[in-house]
């Protein structure tokens, strides 16, 4: 029967179900897993060739003739470099051939083991892909195998098409007692003017990851599919989407997703710092098609530009209602109101600093933030929709913030430019203020907790190094930049030409807010450091993770969020709990 090895079964599986029957086959040991299971499946079209060499180009032949994908699979050791001159043949003339060889765990590469060879790297001109399929241990191996397989066999056709090698990791199994292929997820890519598959016929919602500036036709397009279609819009601030179904999703990153269910994700846009809710199913509209399996739910990928996905399924009839937008929207407010009704109780942090402020920020003005929490934070509100918003999300490390922000502000000289920062961001790339050719449209705050706060957090998909103060010694940049010293960063700014305002507390930052937030174009540009506890900055954070959304009477709830406010902020967090419950009755 089929060899239970579960990346043999995944790839003759994803084989079928992409349609691809011909086979080439060359004799060996490490590759019998494979040609066993297929000669047992019955449904393959076989062929047998001894000599690498020659199998390649009765591939090249077969492929040509028959105008369908041919699969060559042989042995580890020399006899994959055999198919060379048969693959550089098919690249050249865009043939569509799937060399699949078999090989021990590369783990073992250079430790003298047998019959291992290095095919980790290949030429340039025998494959347009190349992958590496690990032995099946636990479920990521799995996410990534599908991955690679589907990304593998969809490169077989695009952009007129060309040979894929398929690295396959053998444990020589002896065992072939499976009976029945199991299914697997197919990733599909679907170009303009092919046919478009059905949309899901439940909820669906579209979320918008890093996008430059919407023009108003795709705007316009994407709000007429979500009233035919009953969708929405899930964005964070560096989407710039500022359509009239759009939802901030922050909030729901931090406190959790609430149980309306989402059939259909379509995801637009780049990198990310928000994980959207998950959904059954995964579509990603993008105009590069490329396989970006980000939330590991992806079936389709649309290789189109976004308004003409839009367009095309806008065309097809269907009863417009917006009932799904309404009751997201219902819970996002909830939690806004809650937050809200918590602002006095609420530790003065960075979160806190958001809610304050984002209402103020002036209208066409444009707001840069440091990556992770300056920009979570900000995630959960709506600023005004005239403001556009970036993050330097695609390399996702903390260099170049300011300097980005600078580089925008060289555009535009009638427009405010603000940066929001965490101090360890500001300082990696504070040289960038010495520029000359900084005007007076620049304004930057800085939250200056004196450290990084993000590697000590307990929040649920961050990136930890550390836990607690343990993290202090090496971990959390802990003791550098002046320990949040009052002069240091006040000398630098004044010495370089820049206006200097300073906060300690929740009065003196609504002060200096209205100053830093002001619509007059001021003589100097600004900077506003903001001196704020790490351990309060996070208990904001996790005052939201651990709030409940109280739309419904639950007692329990009530209860259980009680104590878990008593533990993170002591006699205050009852006082906000109390204050919500009074709110909701």
């Amino acid at each position: 029967m089929y060899s239970s090895e579960r990346n043999v079964q995944m790839l003759l599986s994803l084989l079928k179900a992409h349609k691809i029957k011909k086979m080439v086959l060359s004799p060996g040991s490490a590759n019998a897993s494979f040609v066993a299971s297929a000669q047992y499946d019955g449904e393959f079209e076989l062929y047998s060739s001894v000599d690498e060499r020659s199998a390649a180009y009765i591939a090249c032949g077969l492929a040509e003739e028959s105008q369908e994908p041919v699969v060559i699979c042989c042995t580890g050791a020399t006899a994959s470099r055999n198919y060379m001159p048969g693959l550089t043949e098919a690249y050249y003339r865009k043939l569509p051939l799937i060399a699949i060889t078999a090989t021990r765990p590369i783990a073992w590469l250079g430790q003298n083991r047998d019959q291992l060879i290095d095919r980790t790297v290949i030429p340039n001109d025998i494959a347009v892909k190349s992958v590496h399929l690990p032995v099946i241990e636990n479920e990521h191996d799995e996410w990534e195998c599908n991955l690679k397989i589907n990304d593998a066999l969809l490169e077989l056709q695009r952009n007129g098409g060309g040979p894929v090698h398929i690295n396959l990791t053998t444990s020589y199994s002896l065992d072939f007692s499976v009976s029945k292929l199991p299914e697997e997820r197919v990733i599909q890519r679907v170009v303009l003017g092919s046919e478009l598959p059905k949309l899901s016929n439940g909820n669906i919602a579209i979320f918008v990851g890093a996008h430059s500036a919407w023009n108003e036709r795709l705007k316009a397009t994407v709000e007429s599919f979500c009233e035919q279609y009953n969708a929405f819009v899930f964005y964070d601030q560096t989407s710039n989407y500022t359509g009239k179904y759009g939802i901030p999703c922050g909030i729901f990153d931090i406190a959790g997703f609430p149980n309306l269910k989402i059939d259909l994700l379509i995801h637009l846009g780049n990198i990310s710092a928000s994980w959207p809710a998950l959904a059954k199913e995964i579509w990603r509209v993008n105009s590069d098609g490329e396989i970006r399996d980000t939330y590991q739910h992806l079936t389709k990928v649309f290789e189109m530009q976004e308004e003409e996905f839009f367009k095309a399924y806008c065309e097809h009839h269907k009863t417009g209602q917006t009932t799904q937008y309404e009751r997201w929207h219902a819970v996002y407010n909830s939690r806004i109101e809650t937050l809200q009704s918590c602002n006095n109780d609420m530790a003065f942090s960075s979160l806190w600093i958001a809610q304050n402020m984002h209402k103020k920020m002036p209208k066409n003005s444009i707001i840069h933030f440091g990556i992770l929490n300056s920009l979570r934070c900000w995630n959960c509100f709506e600023v005004d929709h005239s403001i556009r918003t970036y993050s330097n999300t695609g390399g996702f490390g903390i260099d170049g913030g300011v300097s980005s922000l600078i580089g925008a502000s060289f555009v535009s000289s009638d427009k405010i430019y603000y940066g929001i920062f965490g101090d360890l961001a500001f300082f990696y790339d504070m040289n960038s203020l010495g520029n000359r050719h900084i005007t007076s449209n620049v304004r930057i705050l800085v939250a200056n907790n004196g450290l990084g706060g993000e590697f000590k957090n307990s929040l649920g998909n961050v990136q930890k190094a550390g836990l607690g103060d343990s993290a202090n010694e090496y971990i959390s940049a802990y003791g550098h930049y002046g320990e949040k010293s009052p002069e240091l960063l006040k000398h630098y700014a004044q010495d370089l030409g820049f206006q200097y305002l300073s906060a300690i507390d929740k009065q003196s930052f609504l002060t200096a807010m209205k100053e830093f937030t002001t619509t007059e174009h001021k003589e100097k540009p600004m900077f506003f450091e903001v001196f704020i506890d790490e351990h309060e900055d996070v208990s904001a954070l996790d005052l939201i993770q651990n709030l409940s959304d109280f739309s419904e009477s639950d007692q329990n709830v009530i209860e259980k969020t009680k104590k878990i406010a008593k533990s993170i902020l002591g006699r205050n967090g009852v006082k906000i709990i109390q204050k919500v419950v009074r709110k909701n009755d």
